[in-house]
């Protein structure tokens, strides 16, 4: 889950910057890039998925202790919400891109490094370090990515209130993208 939301980011960071050419002739609408970008890293989320699955029903067939959950009900519906956050944050970084040119180099290493930093809630331990579990719990990416760990291997922590603030993040950071987005579209061949 990880892996295809910082794609979806890196990929659509450069948007402004790469396809300066197609913007200025004006045949496709604008968001048409940042969407096709978001849905080639869908492709290779669901290469990777094939895969996983695969793995999945062998570790299930043999007994590894992996389980089923009714949480994978749940799973179209997290990546479409990963996809939709992706979305909205890599619009943002790529309306801002064309002021700030570095910022797409740092957001992607950024994303390369954030390994480090627990995006799960179950991996922190409530009774030690309660700050750091409020702040993983302030990451958009730790509900969904907490659901899909849920759905597949039958352990995580999902709250209702990671669910919720994950919802709203991501509906806020794609209005905010395809607001910024529009504005920036109008005069961004003056920076480009």
């Amino acid at each position: 889950m990880w892996t295809f939301f910082a794609n979806c980011v890196n990929n659509t960071a450069n948007t402004f910057v790469t396809n300066s050419q197609i913007f200025w002739q004006g045949v496709l609408p604008a968001l048409t890039m940042p969407v096709s970008q978001v849905l080639t890293s869908l492709i290779n989320f669901g290469i990777q998925a094939v895969m996983y699955l695969i793995f999945w029903v062998y570790f299930f067939a043999t007994g590894s202790g992996v389980t089923f959950t009714l949480w994978v009900l749940a799973v179209p519906f997290v990546v479409l919400e990963v996809m939709l956050l992706g979305l909205g944050v890599g619009i943002i970084v790529s309306s801002l891109t064309t002021k700030y040119r570095d910022l797409a180099i740092a957001v992607a290493r950024r994303a390369a490094l954030d390994v480090r930093f627990p995006r799960r809630l179950s991996a922190v331990d409530a009774g030690q370090l309660p700050a750091l579990r409020v702040l993983v719990q302030l990451n958009p990416m730790t509900s969904p990515i907490e659901i899909f760990r849920m759905a597949t291997l039958g352990t995580g922590t999902v709250t209702m209130f990671g669910i919720v603030y994950s919802l709203i993040f991501t509906a806020a950071a794609l209005v905010l993208g395809v607001v910024l987005f529009s504005r920036i579209e109008k005069t961004f061949m003056d920076t480009v």
